[in-house]
């Protein structure tokens, strides 16, 4: 999916909601373990109920890792379940050396055809290039996170600038705003009009809204752009708002009320 599709998605939707698929084994209804994946069998039953209401998903790439090669199946049947007419995200936060990124890119753009993927940039440009080659595919570089720890790293001062300040100007000097997006939490609601600043033209995948307590229309507020440039992520807040039987209503019920929040914002 290319911006052009994605804002279309986001305009004829009235969303910019992206349903985070983090399935843990451990939360899903006790009555899917007797299914021969139960995995895909939630996932397919949350799919089923959240489709209309949002424009992308959020695969979280570790929750099926950790299944073995189960749960590497289940995370493909997921990916061709959702289809063509969402921007689906392969949340892997890769980035090594040069060849290695390489390999990981053909993973996830290939091998397991996502749409983008997240990626780490601190090993810098050798790291993320090798994703940025993929035109046809986004690009979606950690800048600021909504995790406690991104005090120790990204908060820091590098003489005129915060790190995720040169995170955000150099790494979008590598590519496109065609193809490339950065990760802003959303608990960092505060930065958004200084990451305006500096990429003005960028989506942005925001994660943090829900059950990590970041505030939707401070999000949009700040961070909104001309083409809304924004992709908010809610996870557990929508998959695990039941644990029964009822779990895909309980989800369709709770991504409405985001939905219908972002319809009234885009107004």
């Amino acid at each position: 999916m290319n911006r052009a599709q994605l804002i279309e998605q986001i305009r004829t939707k009235r969303s910019f909601l992206c349903v985070g698929l983090d399935t843990d084994r451990s939360k899903i209804p006790a009555h899917l373990l007797a299914d021969p994946d139960p995995l895909f069998a939630f996932n397919k039953a949350i799919i089923d109920a959240t489709r209309d209401l949002c424009v992308s998903y959020k695969i979280n790439t570790a929750f099926y890792e950790a299944e073995g090669l189960n749960g590497w199946i289940s995370m493909q049947k997921t990916l061709e379940y959702i289809g063509a007419g969402h921007l689906v995200i392969a949340d892997a936060k890769r980035g090594d050396i040069g060849n290695t990124s390489e390999q990981y890119a053909k993973a996830f753009f290939e091998t397991l055809p996502f749409d983008a993927i997240t990626v780490a940039p601190y090993m810098g440009s050798d790291s993320v290039q090798p994703f940025l080659k993929w035109k046809n595919k986004w690009t979606i570089v950690l800048g600021l996170t909504s995790n406690d720890g991104a005090a120790d790293f990204e908060l820091q001062s590098t003489g005129s600038e915060l790190l995720y300040e040169r995170v955000l100007n150099t790494v979008a000097s590598w590519g496109s705003s065609d193809h490339m997006m950065f990760v802003i939490g959303a608990t960092r609601a505060e930065a958004f009009t200084r990451v305006r600043q500096i990429i003005p033209d960028h989506f942005l995948l925001v994660p943090g809204v829900g059950a990590q307590g970041g505030s939707l229309s401070e999000v949009f507020q700040h961070g909104q752009n001309n083409d809304v440039g924004l992709l908010v992520n809610v996870s557990r807040a929508i998959i695990y708002a039941s644990g029964g039987s009822d779990f895909a209503e309980k989800a369709r019920a709770v991504a409405q009320e985001y939905q219908a929040e972002m319809a009234g914002l885009l107004q």
